[in-house]
């Protein structure tokens, strides 16, 4: 057992902050890697009393390191999808009821009883390759909604066209989940006007198409389908948590996991609520491997602790001077 408490009943900021303190610390004795980093960084470790002062992991560890805290088998490999020849992200999970919990507990947060809907998934690129964590999520959820309407789609456009309006149609509860590129495939197909469905992107044109900015994307979408908002999910294969937007490109995290937004000149810098920096990600259900990681996302914070993604850092490794903003 971890010497930390339950992640997925804090409630508020001060536990989180009492128990980020405590996971730091043991991530600090139990991981090599992460220790190494705050060892590089002359951390005193016993100086570190808020969230602000914690090392947050660059998130290409992943790539060129084994992140882990302890010494259990593992149980899942999540990988990140990479062209051929690319070194992708590897997240090894020794506990994968953890993860379990935590996009449960997220989703019933957001959306209630997960067997009030039916889930279509429209995932390609995630479907058409081993090890991700977001089709191990959307195959767990789809099976928990115990409805044999629920299902994966690959390229099966048509079936899927007639099976989301004969569902909506019949007054049915359906969450669509969609990588970005094959939602808009979909939406070439055939215009919805869907009544009881939520459409949910999961970001990425993976290369398909060109890049647009979200409230051009969201647009498009929403013209296409029907329908008011788009929802997006924000997680990414070095988390065990995931974000949610309800519309208009704002997130919010589940209670155990929260974001600051560094500066893109000085990484161990913080900016205020509303300015643009990269995303570093506290993720207490990341116990076994590191919960504190620097993202190359670039977004800004509101005041409620929502967030918005703006794009990514176009080479890191420059220091935030080359911007790619999608």
């Amino acid at each position: 057992m971890h010497p930390v408490p339950d992640i997925f009943t804090i409630t508020t900021q001060k536990q989180f902050e009492k128990t980020a303190l405590k996971v730091f610390r043991f991530q600090y004795e139990n991981n090599k890697v992460y220790r190494e980093f705050c060892d590089f960084l002359h951390i005193d470790v016993g100086t570190i009393k808020s969230l602000t002062q914690i090392p947050f992991l660059p998130i290409q560890f992943f790539k060129s390191h084994e992140v882990v805290s302890n010494t259990n088998p593992i149980q899942e490999t999540f990988t990140s999808s990479g062209t051929t020849g690319m070194i992708t992200s590897k997240h090894l999970v020794t506990d994968i009821t953890l993860y379990e919990a935590s996009y449960r507990k997220a989703f019933a947060e957001f959306y209630g009883n997960i067997e009030d809907y039916v889930v279509l998934a429209l995932l390609p690129s995630y479907l058409e390759r081993d090890g991700s964590s977001l089709i191990y999520m959307v195959k767990d959820l789809i099976d928990r909604t115990n409805n044999p309407d629920s299902g994966f789609y690959l390229n099966q456009y048509d079936a899927l066209i007639e099976k989301l309006t004969a569902l909506d149609k019949a007054g049915q509860n359906v969450i669509l989940i969609g990588v970005t590129y094959a939602l808009l495939d979909l939406i070439e197909k055939h215009q919805f006007q869907l009544q009881n469905t939520i459409v949910m992107e999961t970001g990425g044109m993976k290369g398909k198409r060109r890049e647009m900015i979200r409230e051009e994307l969201h647009a498009q979408l929403c013209e296409g389908f029907g329908v008011s908002a788009i929802h997006s999910e924000y997680g990414m294969t070095e988390l065990l948590s995931q974000a949610y937007s309800l519309g208009d490109g704002v997130f919010e995290c589940p209670p155990w996991m929260q974001i600051l937004i560094r500066d893109t000149e000085d990484a161990l810098t913080y900016i205020d609520n509303g300015k643009t920096g990269g995303i570093n990600v506290i993720d207490l259900a990341n116990i076994n491997s590191c919960s504190f990681i620097a993202t190359q996302d670039l977004g800004k914070k509101k005041p409620n602790n929502s967030f918005e993604v703006l794009g990514r850092f176009d080479h890191s490794d420059i220091r935030g001077c080359n911007l790619m903003v999608l």
